[in-house]
């Protein structure tokens, strides 16, 4: 089937949970979560749950645990916590809950990145995708450049089509 025929099939409306991973960001000072509310909201799909945690691995998992549980989230979409310092654990929690990966978003944001906003820097960035449990998982860096790159390059033209993909056999 043509990739075009996939994506007419994909849902209209994707139901999602937004995780911000940092040590430092409120709800008030939040820009990237607000990003990504508003460019889902743009693309007609939903928020029904977004969350901060502190840049802990386990706590990172047990949000992951929870959204996959429940039947009003179909995709999570994750910012911050993706670079190489220390503290820096949302990589590793993502890649240890994936069912499959998907290392083209990864691949693609870093390509994007590096031609279009932050050059070679984009070598630090550890975004990463996959599913879980029937899931999308997305996971961007914190910066609201790198939230608008992946969202308006990446993320909303695909999520419909990525959904689709996951569900067609279920």
């Amino acid at each position: 089937m043509p990739i075009e025929e996939n994506k007419n099939e994909a849902p209209a409306l994707v139901r999602c949970m937004i995780l911000t991973v940092s040590d430092t960001k409120t709800y008030d000072t939040d820009k990237s979560a607000k990003l990504i509310r508003d460019l889902l909201e743009e693309g007609g799909h939903s928020v029904t749950e977004y969350q901060i945690v502190r840049d802990e691995y386990s706590q990172i998992q047990h949000w992951l645990k929870i959204a996959a549980s429940r039947a009003d989230i179909d995709t999570i979409l994750i910012t911050g916590g993706t670079g190489i310092a220390l503290r820096d654990t949302t990589h590793e929690a993502v890649r240890d809950s994936l069912d499959k990966e998907m290392p083209g978003f990864g691949e693609i944001f870093r390509y994007l990145s590096f031609v279009e906003d932050v050059g070679t820097a984009a070598i630090i960035s550890r975004a990463i995708a996959g599913v879980r449990d029937g899931k999308a998982i997305f996971s961007m860096p914190g910066s609201t450049g790198a939230v608008k790159l992946a969202m308006d390059r990446i993320i909303v033209p695909e999520l419909g089509h990525v959904m689709r993909e996951i569900l067609k056999d279920r």
